[in-house]
């Protein structure tokens, strides 16, 4: 594609999101929606709406190399962001679950289920690469270093030496009879030449020439119909499409995108070069005209004001925004306004603070009074806030959004580019950017000036007056310091390595083994399909098992786009932990590997095994944790990973695990939890297949997003048969039957299927595909002596999530409807019995007569 094809989409990307704008902040007021399945639809479709959106901006970002236009869309792309993210949010806690489904806006839009899929950001890596490279390369040196390279383990069975010697014998045996027999083979054949020849006369040309044309057209059209039937099946979907070579098309393709982003590099280097030359430029050139001109409009200001109000103003501070306030299409009369109602509240203020603390009794005894009064208001307002209904909440990232379509509306819309053909920055508007800057930044030097300015004119012409402000100022500055000293502190914790440096510290956890070197797996490559009857499911009052594809989204939406972009996390909702709960085999630690790899993210690892024998004591402890969260924080992102989580809150801890001291950061673990702020981009994520087993209170208060993870349904294990069969080299003929595979291993997780077709794809039964196609009776053998995940651990898994707070919350929201609906039928009944009571009595009294 053009740059034109990405400005036009970029256009379209735009004008989408100034309607869907529009949509979500009216004109009008909208009064509160009463109806939960109406508030979801409206939640739910700006969902799609921003996710369609969200797309297009980013593969605009990512291919566009016009510096200027990438930092608008950059701007945007953000927002729409942490969008997604609160929307997400709301529908949470609309419905108390972590999945949604929308099988009927899905068809309304006319999209599909993969359009559902959250697309990464490719700048979160890509703009990290040196960084990140540089990271890797002293993992390596560390590793090295310390005896602790990584080497591929290689099982090697031991053997006797009458073993191997019986062995080589029976190779060798073999060898010569195979040599014999091929010899005696060529014998034979040689014999039966010579009786032919002498015995057999010359054949019939024409039986010849049509022996060899039944063959060759039998041959041809055995082929043609194979190839008829191949080209159906898979048409019909009966058999995958075979791996085919990329075209050249798509190489070229690829090639240009990488090209692109090579120039993008380029122009961005030459426009941050700019950025600083124009701004010397301009502090040099215009400068000394800037300085000129805000004097002299201050001046004139003085004097607007003197003939206003018969005497000089008072100055705005710099925390009012000094002279620039003055300057807001301001008449001298309002401003003067404006900083004599400012100086009356202070006043006030103060002579308030006196009053306070005479009337401080007195309002102490009237509140004992007033506390059964306010019981009873408290319930009126609670009765009357659910009467009002359901409101969006005021979202943190659409001024953003807003500010970045009007920027593109005024300045790029309908901007001419035909003459920037190489798409290099506009000099123009940098300067006029820059010339803003520096105004600003000579605005403070000229204000402090003026300020001295003005005193001396108060000096000069209104002296008595500007003695007695004087003695004001200085008592109210006495003031505010004693009040300074009463203030209480805040104790700052104490840095226990602040002799040592970042690299040092980050050394020492690697050979400790707390840092470990993340797997290179993308979030794609955890493969599921989407689940087609939840909404069916939920109509009917089930709750539906979540899918693997719901399981990427959360993933997506909970930790790739919040340790992503600095944006997202400081001001978005901040998810500080996440858990994952599953069955073993799920691939819970892939995630936290794919979440490394998709964010460019230090991995952490914090798992009892891990730190057994490690940092003994409360002051080792305390000290660990202390450089683990220092590191993460100088070097985020950071994500660290508990393994086995439940170890950490054990309600009873086994006999055999006592030496490993699993409980050790379950007082420490809750206060760290706290100390993550949102400039702090470090996620701790918990893994574990027995939460059970842990104390749910405390397991819940540290783990607040809970997310469970099922074992793989007929969809999603026919498509993790295609793909792990596929990587692996494997043909897939029609003697395959992976529907049949698909259907007997109900039950078993990723992570069996995976260990099957690693027994059975060896190198020497691949080199045997040709000869002997694969078939679906080979993987059963390897699938039996594995254990599948059985109901009952499922069931306890679901047990034990509808326990917590989620849980418990979305069961006492089906309570309360069912109860809803009770009441309903109860009122219809109740009506029609009246009815028939009615009807009853004229009937008797009618006897009676």
């Amino acid at each position: 594609m053009s740059q034109s094809s990405y400005g036009r989409m970029w256009a379209a990307a735009q004008g989408a999101l100034e309607n869907l704008l529009e949509d979500e902040s009216p004109t009008v007021q909208l009064r509160p929606q009463k109806d939960r399945l109406q508030v979801f639809q409206t939640l739910a479709t700006f969902y799609l709406r921003y996710l369609k959106i969200f797309r297009s901006l980013e593969e605009v970002y990512d291919q566009i190399f016009h510096p200027q236009k990438r930092h608008v869309v950059h701007q945007v792309l953000e927002g729409v962001m942490g969008r997604l993210v609160e929307l997400k949010n709301e529908m949470v806690e609309l419905e108390y679950s972590e999945f949604h489904y929308f099988d009927d806006i899905l068809q309304d839009f006319k999209m599909t289920p993969e359009d559902l899929e959250v697309p990464i950001p490719r700048y979160f890596v890509r703009e990290t690469m040196r960084a990140l490279k540089e990271r890797e390369k002293m993992l390596a040196h560390i590793l090295t270093s310390g005896g602790h390279q990584e080497h591929k383990t290689v099982t090697v069975q031991s053997m006797s030496m009458e073993r191997a010697v019986w062995l080589l014998q029976v190779s060798e045996r073999a060898r010569q009879g195979r040599l014999r027999a091929h010899f005696m083979k060529t014998i034979h054949q040689e014999e039966q030449r010579r009786q032919n020849g002498e015995s057999s006369n010359m054949p019939d040309p024409d039986l010849a020439a049509t022996c060899i044309q039944k063959v060759w057209r039998g041959y041809r059209d055995r082929k043609k119909v194979n190839k008829e039937h191949l080209e159906e099946m898979i048409f019909l979907g009966m058999i995958p499409a075979q791996q085919m070579t990329p075209s050249p098309a798509h190489l070229r393709a690829q090639q240009e995108k990488d090209s692109r982003r090579r120039v993008q590099e380029q122009h961005e280097i030459e426009y941050q070069k700019a950025l600083v030359n124009i701004k010397e430029s301009v502090q040099t050139v215009d400068g000394p005209d800037i300085k000129e001109t805000l004097q002299e409009q201050i001046r004139q200001w003085f004097i607007e004001c003197r003939d206003a109000t018969g005497k000089f103003p008072d100055f705005p501070s710099a925390e009012d925004g000094g002279s620039a306030s003055i300057f807001a299409q301001k008449t001298p009369e309002q401003v003067a306004a404006e900083l004599a109602a400012k100086e009356a509240e202070r006043e006030k203020k103060k002579k308030s603070k006196g009053e306070k603390d005479k009337k401080g009794n007195d309002r102490k005894e009237k509140k004992k009074e007033k506390k059964g009064k306010m019981k009873g208001k408290k319930g009126k307002e609670d009765a009357e806030e659910e009467e009002q209904g359901w409101k969006m909440t005021p979202s943190n990232f659409l001024p953003a959004v807003v500010e970045g379509t009007k920027l593109y509306k005024e300045v790029w819309h309908n901007r001419d580019e035909k003459q920037n053909f190489l798409q290099h920055f506009d000099a123009q508007l940098v300067r006029e950017e820059k010339r803003l800057e520096v105004e600003v930044e000579l605005r403070v030097q000229v204000d402090e000036l003026m300020r001295q300015e003005l005193k001396n004119l108060k000096l000069v012409i209104d002296r008595d007056k500007g003695k007695k402000k004087k003695k004001g100022k200085k008592s109210s500055k006495k003031k505010k310091k004693k009040g300074r000293k009463t203030g209480k502190k805040k104790k700052k914790e104490k840095d226990l390595t602040a002799d040592r440096t970042i690299e040092s510290l980050y050394e020492e956890l690697v050979l400790e083994g707390i840092i470990i070197r993340p797997m290179n797996v993308k979030l794609s490559d955890y493969i599921g399909e989407y689940s087609y009857l939840g909404t069916t499911l939920r109509q009917a009052d089930i709750e539906p098992m979540p899918s693997l594809s719901d399981i990427r989204q959360l993933i997506a939406l909970y930790g790739v786009l919040p340790l992503g972009s600095q944006c997202v996390h400081e001001i978005g909702p901040l998810i500080r932990s996440l858990l994952l709960a599953g069955p073993a085999g799920v691939g819970k630690k892939m995630l936290v590997h794919a979440l490394c790899t998709e964010t460019g993210a230090n991995l952490f690892n914090l798992s009892a095994t891990a730190l057994a024998g490690k940092y003994p004591g409360k002051s080792g402890l305390q000290y660990l944790l202390h450089i683990v969260f220092k590191v993460a924080r100088q070097l985020q992102p950071s994500v660290i990973w508990i393994g086995d989580a439940e170890k950490t809150f054990y309600k009873k801890v086994p006999k055999l695990e006592k030496e490993m001291e699993p409980k050790r950061l379950k007082k420490t673990l809750p206060k760290v939890l706290k100390s993550i702020k949102p400039e702090d981009r470090v996620l701790i994520v918990g893994t574990t297949r027995r939460p059970f087993d842990a104390d749910i209170k405390p397991f819940c208060k540290v783990y607040k997003k809970i997310i469970l993870i099922p074992r793989p349904d007929y969809a999603s294990r026919l498509t993790l048969w295609k793909e792990l069969l596929q990587a692996r080299g494997a043909q897939l003929g029609p003697k395959l039957d992976l529907s049949s595979l698909a259907k007997i291993t109900d039950g078993y997780t990723q992570g069996h299927i995976l260990q099957a077709i690693q027994t059975v794809l060896s190198s020497h039964r691949l080199e045997q595909q040709t000869k002997r196609p694969l078939t679906a009776v080979e993987f059963i053998p390897p699938l039996a002596r594995q254990d599948p995940v059985y109901k009952e651990e499922e069931e306890t898994l679901k047990a034990w999530y509808s326990r917590s707070p989620l849980g418990k919350k979305r069961a006492r929201a089906a309570r309360a409807s069912e109860e809803e609906a009770d009441l309903k039928k109860g009122k219809k009944k109740g009506g029609k019995i009246q009815k028939k009571g009615k009807d009853g009595k004229g009937k008797m009294k009618k006897k009676k007569k």
